[in-house]
């Protein structure tokens, strides 16, 4: 794996541990990123959150929320329902679109001595009903001690612990690089740029971390919103076809799949519900986060919905078409 960087992108991530945050002076100091922790388990919320989101973003800082997963969680139902705790706080700082970065699973302890397996099928229940709620893939972070325990999971982007070492371990379950580094707790590990670990703003230690890019990578990486439609109403067009059948047009956005949420809901075989008034979209009862809304029809991302409910979603990029094959779950 890679080593840390002279010029990547320098952040932080922050609880309710900090205390108070004067997030201007933490911008001012070479600090582009922040990571705030939400929640944990099934009922905690972080009483610094909203507060935390709200000034950080204000600072200028890109803002990402996360996790952590409570040794209770241990089975994938108990790990879906961390999920809809941890949704839920996102919702009320305004929607998955408030952030610049994505979803953080904090997955870093098994006190209740599960097997690799079932640790792995928690975080793989976990990150799949985030990315269902959201339409964002949520990004893992873990220790080195604990990666061991993952196996399948190398399509999120890592976020990865290591504080006495330049270098990411070898052996990192199918990962091969890592896109967030935690290179000190504030008090131990890798130094700023500025040779300290003190961060302005902040009046203790504070974890320390860095983007495996410059801060333009990262904004280019994570922060680009899918386009607003042009006036012939998309940014890209294409055909989708479920089960062999042509069922819909396929609207691209930022690179991304979206179909009629009445055609998906259709082809699931699901319930679906359009509220106008607010502009919400909902599928078997649960509000979808991204959503487009074109001449009067709300397209939704296709990819994570469908394979979330057992669909297998395939993309063409030669002949534009998206084919959806359902499967059983």
């Amino acid at each position: 794996m890679q080593s840390r960087k002279k010029g990547n992108a320098q952040g932080i991530d922050v609880s309710h541990h900090q205390g108070n945050i004067d997030f201007k002076k933490v911008a001012a100091d070479g600090i582009s990123f922040v990571f705030i922790k939400a929640t944990q388990g099934r009922t905690f919320r972080s009483k610094t959150f909203l507060k935390f989101v709200k000034d950080a973003k204000a600072a200028g800082l890109m803002i990402g929320a996360y996790h952590y997963v409570d040794d209770s969680a241990t089975t994938p139902e108990l790990a879906r329902q961390e999920a809809d705790n941890f949704v839920s706080a996102i919702k009320d700082a305004g929607g998955v679109s408030t952030f610049d970065l994505p979803p953080v699973m904090d997955y870093e302890s098994n006190k209740s001595n599960l097997s690799k397996a079932a640790v792995t099928a928690v975080a793989k229940a976990f990150l799949e009903e985030v990315e269902r709620l959201t339409g964002v893939r949520p990004i893992v972070y873990t220790y080195p001690s604990f990666i061991g325990n993952f196996s399948g999971l190398s399509g999120y982007p890592l976020w990865i612990a290591r504080y006495h070492a330049t270098k990411a371990p070898v052996d990192a379950s199918g990962w091969s690089r890592w896109d967030f580094w935690q290179y000190s707790d504030g008090q131990y590990g890798g130094t700023l740029p500025n040779g300290t670990r003190k961060v302005s703003g902040i009046a203790g230690p504070v974890d320390l971390n860095e983007y495996n890019g410059t801060v333009d990578e990262l904004r280019a990486r994570f922060t680009n919103r899918p386009a607003a439609p042009d006036k012939a109403g998309t940014v890209g067009s294409g055909t989708f076809v479920a089960n062999g059948k042509e069922v819909g047009k396929v609207l691209l956005f930022g690179g991304k799949s979206y179909v009629p949420l009445k055609v998906l809901a259709n082809v699931l075989g699901l319930s679906y519900h359009w509220d106008n008034s607010h502009k919400k979209a909902y599928l078997n009862g649960v509000e979808l986060q991204m959503v487009q809304l074109v001449v009067g029809t709300a397209y939704v991302q296709l990819k994570p919905i469908a394979e979330a409910y057992g669909a297998v979603v395939s993309w063409d990029p030669s002949s534009k078409i998206a084919t959806l094959t359902k499967g059983e779950k």
